[in-house]
């Protein structure tokens, strides 16, 4: 059976819920994984309140989707950011926000996050994709050097505010996906596998596959896939295009997405430099069959003509393993 395609509303989030879910259904993508902003989803209200449940899968049914993950990416960033600043007051509502406290801060994102897997048990998602935030991500460079002491110690800070998050995934039979991704505290192969190790392996705690972050950073991501294939729950489509022509580099110099100057920029599906055929069949040789969600991240490309486009990329390239071994046929036997 196919895996279902379906859209990431979190570039969408300025339109109307039911407007998106129109256009995506007319695409004719499977379904949605819903962001938690905009007036897509309040997970607050969702946890608690029945009849605005009724009312998002109302939408849904009438524009002939499913949701099969829910995204708290923001607020899940939050939980551990250090420093939060003007950034996150940006990003954040200000149930969230209150007075800016940074511990306070922190809190109400954890207590918002909780809240996410109780919205998506009772709109029968399986999956939270999102962020976790990090209080070493300002260490990257390492200087002014940062102890080992200093790096485990924000492993420690991961472990000991997420812990507490996941005990209620378990409870709700949830799991959450984060998004490898610079500025969390799994970026890349290495810090993925100290992440795992800080919260314990946790059954519920896995990952969201997302190629384009590891593409430039000289990453392999269909490697990726098979060393981590029992944590892969929820998957991304989205591309990156690398120009590093020897004045652009990946740091990307603080320029703006689509600045011709910057060494990469997230492109629509199909564009880039991801490997999707070599992806696509790591993903059967895995056994993945949840969503495959396009994530329109395209600065050159109007989402309109995006995300019609990257679905029949992701619908033409996205194989189904063959039930027939093709040396079968070589057989004399009956």
């Amino acid at each position: 059976m196919a895996r279902p395609i379906t859209l990431f509303t979190g570039q969408w989030a300025d339109l109307p819920f039911e407007e998106v879910a129109r256009l995506a259904g007319e695409w004719g993508y499977d379904g949605l994984e819903i962001a938690s902003w905009g007036d897509h989803l309040d997970p607050n209200r969702a946890a608690v309140d029945d009849d605005y449940v009724a009312d998002r899968l109302a939408i849904l049914e009438k524009n002939g989707l499913e949701v099969f993950a829910i995204s708290n990416h923001l607020k899940g960033q939050a939980v551990c950011d250090d420093p939060i600043d003007q950034r996150h007051r940006d990003i954040l509502p200000d149930s969230v926000w209150g007075d800016g406290d940074p511990e306070g801060v922190r809190q109400r994102a954890a207590e918002e996050m909780k809240n996410t897997a109780r919205a998506a048990a009772r709109l029968g998602a399986k999956v939270v994709t999102g962020f976790t935030g990090s209080s070493i991500w300002k260490y990257v460079a390492m200087f002014p050097p940062a102890s080992q002491a200093m790096v485990d110690a924000g492993y420690q800070d991961f472990a000991d505010r997420w812990n507490p998050i996941m005990d209620v995934f378990d409870e709700v039979g949830v799991k959450f996906a984060l998004e490898p991704h610079p500025s969390e505290i799994a970026y890349d192969y290495w810090t993925t596998k100290a992440t795992l190790e800080a919260i314990g392996h946790r059954e519920s705690f896995g990952l969201n596959w997302d190629p384009s972050h590891m593409v430039w950073q000289d990453l392999d991501p269909v490697g990726f896939l098979w060393d981590f294939q029992d944590r892969i729950f929820h998957v991304h489509c989205k591309d990156t295009k690398k120009r590093l022509n020897g004045r652009n580099g990946r740091l990307s110099s603080h320029l703006a997405w689509a600045d011709p100057r910057r060494g990469w920029d997230f492109i629509n599906t199909g564009h880039g430099d991801v490997p999707w055929e070599d992806a696509f069949r790591m993903l059967n040789a895995i056994g993945y069959e949840g969503p495959l969600s396009v994530e329109w991240e395209d600065a050159g490309m109007d989402r309109l003509k995006g995300a019609p486009e990257a679905l029949a990329f992701v619908r033409e390239h996205a194989l189904e393993a063959s039930a027939t071994a093709f040396d079968a046929a070589f057989s004399t036997k009956n």
